[in-house]
């Protein structure tokens, strides 16, 4: 999680499994698992454009992902034996590419949540291109879809 979501907080879609959330760069997954759980229970494959994960037999997520993902740059986690957070590495880093949803048929965020989802990408935006401001509190209206205006240099 960069230092800019530390300070700004994160814009989750919740699930029946847990949450995901994103930055420009990365999606974050949070699955709650039950209590006890160990790694070894855990299978978690990543593809460029596939995400499957089984805990303890049990299918969680397996379909194709919103859009592709750096498959070595991807991890997974396993906290407390209780939760297992998965990082999946954007192949497209970009204020633009919002996911809607995790995968491409599952886990949609609803239209409000990806309104403050693409807010937040563009004020992220505007963080990196503007590194001497703080954009982590501010709050943006008009035209922010799709990343945001492109200013001429």
């Amino acid at each position: 999680m960069s230092n800019f979501d530390e300070r700004s907080g994160v814009v989750a879609c919740n699930t029946s499994w847990g949450q995901w959330y994103q930055t420009i760069e990365e999606v974050y997954v949070e699955i709650n698992v039950p209590q006890g759980t160990l790694a070894k229970q855990i299978n978690i494959v990543f593809a460029p454009s596939q995400l499957t994960c089984v805990v303890r037999g049990e299918t969680i997520i397996k379909g194709d992902m919103f859009s592709k993902v750096v498959t070595d740059e991807c991890t997974w986690s396993l906290e407390d034996r209780k939760l297992v957070r998965i990082v999946l590495a954007k192949a497209r880093a970009s204020a633009d590419n919002c996911w809607k949803s995790l995968l491409k048929s599952e886990f949609q965020a609803d239209p409000l949540v990806f309104d403050a989802m693409e807010k937040k990408l563009t004020l992220e935006r505007f963080q990196k291109e503007n590194p001497g401001f703080d954009f982590s509190g501010a709050d943006i209206s008009g035209n922010y879809s799709g990343g945001g205006p492109q200013f001429e240099n």
